[in-house]
């Protein structure tokens, strides 16, 4: 294959027949780039927040927006009872950009302001784009930005801290419903409970969901209002702050959600009709709007809209200090039907019209930008479509994300589980699921995320334990439904994390089994905060069974994390006897043997392997898990020939129904 075409075709025969659209994708952003910095760089360009927005300077505030339909423009706040005055008027300075220069005691910090946008036929009430601060009246319910200038910024202990190159272990957290009163909870509330939890449990890697202010708290931070405000539902930008840099004390790493793939339709505290026009920072018409989520869409071809977005990327890597982002919605993003209904069957419905080439544009810039401001970062893309390319370098042709989400192995399970009686399952099909992936991309490997734990969806021991989860929970209560919902759910977990394709995620309270489903507070369930939170007593009670995954999820983590067991790129099958249930794994020094037989336990069961000594170092069976403790975990088992010395050597083991049980290979007695 000629060298000229892009790495990420040469590694792929199979997208020759894409290689000029591949290279088109490239050659667009590389245009759109130069277009954007001239001689400069992604970084330079990427500064707006430095420059719009309201500031204190040495001679007093200066504040700037783009509103290119506005005829006029002015501030208004407590500081002039919400009045419009002569001296709070904006001045024009071209190309839709607006300025207002006040003195020093003009504004104070903690002074509410918005502005009074004029055009042609109307005006409205606005909270500027570019606000970093913007706070809810909790009798009124109304949004207002906030001036946020405190005597002294936020003093940094860890301004250094970069990310090691272990493998993320995401915690997957949403702060408001992180605790367990029936109430939204803080960010130092989660810095002082969460932040100790999380490490003590092995995870590296701090995922935040809903950071960015979100007018509705039930859209779980998916429809922005206001892209640069860290959410003061949850406390201060100093509180969030001072969290990421605990977190990065403890060695974690804070990684947060990012929506630039939509955003929420209101016009007071949104984008939407923000000058008075619906196409200013979105699409019009039909293509603007999404048809599932009610909400608009963000037009990638206007530079003002980069600059806008990838500003934003800067700003929180910034100003922050995150150490990345989980791109959100990204299959919306890629394609013009937003990959609604479509099952995505062949490369032909990757690479055609179908593709939006403006949104491969922004993601190939973002994550470029991404490195040249924190090189150590790391960005996740959300797609369910499996596009190739998709987290490949830009360099060898591909769209630049670290990880794709391997969103396709939470609906197998929930398939299975659903599907199929326990005698049905086939464990070749499992370990294919659980390994099949593109070689030359990394993704982040879980059994269940947020998503299946909302309400209208089942969580996994949710589906295998049903009602007897509220009634026969405790450890001195014999329930066969709940023995097999708590042995599946430790292997499901075990067989999902250690066969991970370069990361693995959680999320909080699903490492446990949460018996509640995440229902926020709405008008059909009376505004109650009763599902929208999480009840960690129950894993630490050790009369609850709970408490046995809990600590199974922390000894899982822990090895995994220990032995660096997920930058080990190969995952070998050592056997598969379908008939029997059993499969059996290699990854580096470990072997891994899961028996999903739901009756047979298989005594001196071979496996077959060359010479070696191993040591049991996680049982699924072990008491303090909630198993029988039928297999021996104190002796060491060694491999032994068929026939003659040189024959196969098999490892015998004893293999309870429904058990997995991972072996570290020790050092071999050389033969005298």
């Amino acid at each position: 294959m000629s060298n000229t075409l892009p790495k990420l075709v040469q590694d792929d025969q199979w997208l020759q027949p894409f290689s000029g659209f591949i290279q088109h994708w490239t050659e667009l952003a590389e245009k759109k780039e130069k277009d954007l910095i001239g001689k400069g760089s992604l970084n330079e360009f990427a500064s707006g927040y430095l420059y719009f927005g309201l500031h204190k300077t040495e001679t007093g505030w200066v504040i700037r927006e783009w509103l290119p339909n506005a005829t006029h423009i002015f501030l208004i706040g407590t500081f002039n009872n919400w009045q419009e005055e002569k001296q709070y008027e904006f001045k024009p300075l071209g190309n839709g950009v607006w300025e207002l220069r006040l003195e020093s005691a003009a504004l104070t910090h903690g002074d509410l302001y918005a502005l009074n946008v004029h055009w042609a036929i109307n005006f409205g009430k606005r909270i500027p784009a570019w606000a970093t601060r913007v706070v809810q009246d909790s009798e009124t319910n109304i949004f207002n930005a906030q001036v946020w200038a405190p005597d002294k910024p936020y003093e940094w202990n860890h301004p250094e801290y970069r990310k090691t190159e272990e493998p993320p272990l995401i915690y997957e957290a949403h702060i408001g419903m992180a605790g367990e009163e029936e109430r939204v909870h803080t960010y130092n509330e989660f810095r002082e409970k969460m932040l100790p939890r999380i490490k003590a449990n092995g995870y590296n890697t701090v995922q935040l969901m809903a950071i960015p202010e979100h007018p509705y708290y039930g859209s779980f931070g998916y429809h922005v209002s206001s892209f640069f405000a860290a959410s003061s539902r949850f406390g201060t930008p100093f509180e969030l702050k001072q969290l990421i840099d605990e977190a990065h004390g403890m060695g974690m790493a804070v990684i947060m959600d990012l929506v630039h793939s939509h955003a929420v339709k209101n016009e007071i505290e949104g984008l939407g009709k923000y000058d008075g026009t619906r196409f200013q920072f979105f699409h019009d018409g039909p293509k603007g709007e999404h048809p599932a989520w009610d909400s608009y869409c963000f037009n990638y071809s206007k530079n003002e809209v980069l600059h806008f977005l990838l500003s934003n990327i800067k700003y929180w890597l910034e100003e922050y200090k995150f150490d990345g982002f989980r791109f959100d919605g990204v299959t919306s993003m890629l394609y013009f039907d937003h990959g609604l209904e479509k099952a995505f069957t062949n490369y032909h419905d990757y690479f055609g019209p179908n593709t939006d080439l403006e949104a491969t544009t922004y993601f190939r810039l973002a994550n470029k930008l991404i490195k040249q401001v924190k090189p150590d970062s790391i960005a996740i893309a959300e797609d369910v479509s499996g596009m190739p390319g998709l987290a490949v370098p830009v360099e060898s042709g591909g769209l630049g994300f670290d990880y794709r989400m391997a969103m396709g192995m939470p609906d197998f399970w929930i398939k299975i589980i659903k599907e199929k009686s326990d005698d049905e399952w086939d464990v070749g099909d499992i370990f294919h699921q659980l390994t099949s992936k593109r070689m030359d991309e990394k993704v982040v490997s879980y059994a269940e995320s947020h998503d299946q734990a909302l309400v209208g969806d089942k969580t996994i021991i949710f589906r295998l334990i049903d009602k007897e989860m509220y009634f026969s929970m405790r450890k001195d209560q014999p329930n066969m439904i709940v023995d097999r919902g708590i042995t599946l759910h430790k292997m499901i977990r075990l067989a999902t994390a250690t066969t991970a394709g370069g990361a693995y995620l959680n999320f909080m309270g699903n490492e446990f089994g949460h018996p509640e489903w995440i229902d926020f507070p709405r008008e059909g369930n009376g505004w109650s905060y009763k599902h929208c939170r999480r009840i960690w007593n129950i894993a630490e009670d050790p009369e609850l069974k709970f408490h046995w995954l809990y600590d199974f999820d922390k000894e899982m983590i822990q090895l995994i994390s220990k032995n660096k067991l997920l930058t080990i790129p190969e995952v070998n099958m050592v056997m598969e006897n379908k008939p029997d249930k059993v499969f059996a794994f290699h990854r580096g020094l470990f072997l891994f043997v899961f028996n999903f037989n739901p009756s047979q336990s298989f005594t001196d069961f071979g496996i077959p392997l060359g010479p070696g000594k191993y040591k049991i170092v996680l049982n699924t069976d072990s008491g303090r898990f909630g198993g029988n403790d039928l297999v021996d975990e104190d002796i060491s088992y060694y491999t032994l020939p068929s026939g003659g010395i040189t024959s196969q050597h098999y490892l015998k083991l004893y293999l309870p129904a429904r058990t997995a049980l991972v072996l570290k290979k020790i050092d071999f007695p050389k033969i005298k």
